[in-house]
């Protein structure tokens, strides 16, 4: 899971991502510039932490999830096409945090001249919308071209052109393309094609410290979280002990990190299963909906080519009744087949032969 965090210079993007990394990158990058920041964090699961307590494995591995803090997008870059490498790096993210400024800070002052948070989201969804509108053109352009050479693929070319003609009158209603029904055929058309408005976006009000958040509402529906993004990135870079009695103080009940990896599995339609035992406790990431062949694959790809069975218990199941042992005497350990759907939670054991 990778996440890019975006937003119109100034609006706090790398204290963001320093809260949710607990990294120390300089906040004070030129605006403009190409820089990406990249970590690799653990997801925060208390279930992890009761397994681990319960099998006492050598190891205990965690869930991850990837944030990149992607400086270099300005108003109006997307007139011409954004830059190669930055497109590059966007178009790797699985989904976008969309950062916006809310607070106010005479040293910081804002590009646009006064702090307007429903101005900003509207800049920021003209600039991904008129990118992909771009993109779109452009491939029209080159279908028209290749149907009057001839020799192409006509069935594909008409498909493609119906396919790119209503992306174009999506985004010509100022619609983002996340919005759009996508078939499987036509998401395998679009593989390798970076437009940006179909990834899923997450809204994030950068607020100042004790500010309440304002009421912003995104001309298109994708959910909205609000923090208080310097104060968060100080207690993060805090050793432990003095983090708690800080977050006491504030009456902060948990650090963004963990209200942020919850709304990015929603944001992706991700979930998490477990493998348990003396050697190791580890979370893996699933597609929600995944079957238990797909998420034999997540583990290694010789457990998919040689799926048998898959081992499941529920987690709840699984820690009541205290071991495996204990919950395959009670029948609550079952055999499924590949096309079995994985549940969140879940405990799977893939029995396989190659």
């Amino acid at each position: 899971m990778k996440l890019g965090i975006i937003g119109l210079p100034q609006s706090g993007k790398t204290t963001i991502f320093n809260a949710l990394t607990r990294g120390h990158a300089p906040t004070t990058a030129s605006a403009g510039r190409m820089e990406v920041h990249t970590a690799v964090v653990d997801v925060p699961d208390p279930r992890v932490d009761r397994l681990s307590a319960l099998f006492k494995p050598k190891k205990t591995i965690y869930a991850k999830v990837t944030y990149a803090d992607i400086a270099g997008l300005e108003g109006g870059a997307a007139k011409s096409g954004l830059s190669g490498s930055l497109l590059n790096q966007l178009t790797q993210m699985d989904g976008l945090i969309h950062v916006v400024r809310c607070f106010e800070n005479v040293n910081v002052p804002h590009p646009s001249g006064n702090v307007d948070p429903a101005r900003d989201v509207s800049a920021m969804d003209t600039e991904l919308l008129l990118n992909d509108l771009i993109a779109v053109e452009r491939k029209l352009e080159r279908l028209t071209e290749e149907r009057k050479k001839g020799g192409a693929d006509k069935i594909l070319n008409e498909r493609q052109t119906a396919l790119f003609q209503r992306l174009h009158e999506t985004l010509s209603s100022e619609t983002p393309l996340r919005l759009s029904t996508i078939s499987t055929e036509e998401d395998k058309l679009l593989s390798g094609f970076g437009l940006l408005t179909r990834k899923p976006l997450l809204l994030l009000l950068n607020l100042g410290e004790g500010q309440a958040a304002p009421e912003v509402k995104p001309a298109h529906s994708c959910p909205v979280v609000s923090l208080q993004g310097k104060l968060e990135m100080e207690i993060a870079q805090l050793p432990p002990e003095d983090a708690a009695l800080f977050m006491q103080e504030y009456g902060i009940q948990e650090l963004s990190l963990n209200k942020m990896i919850s709304l990015s599995y929603d944001l992706l339609e991700l979930q998490s299963f477990f493998t348990v035992g003396d050697d190791e406790v580890r979370a893996w990431t699933v597609k929600r909906g995944a079957t238990a062949h797909e998420a034999a694959g997540e583990i290694h790809t010789d457990l998919q080519k040689g799926f048998v069975r898959a081992e499941v218990v529920a987690y709840q199941d699984l820690v009541d009744l205290g071991g495996l042992a204990e919950a395959r005497a009670k029948g609550k350990l079952r055999l499924e087949g590949k096309d079995y759907v994985v549940q969140d939670g879940e405990i799977v054991h893939i029995r396989f032969n190659v």
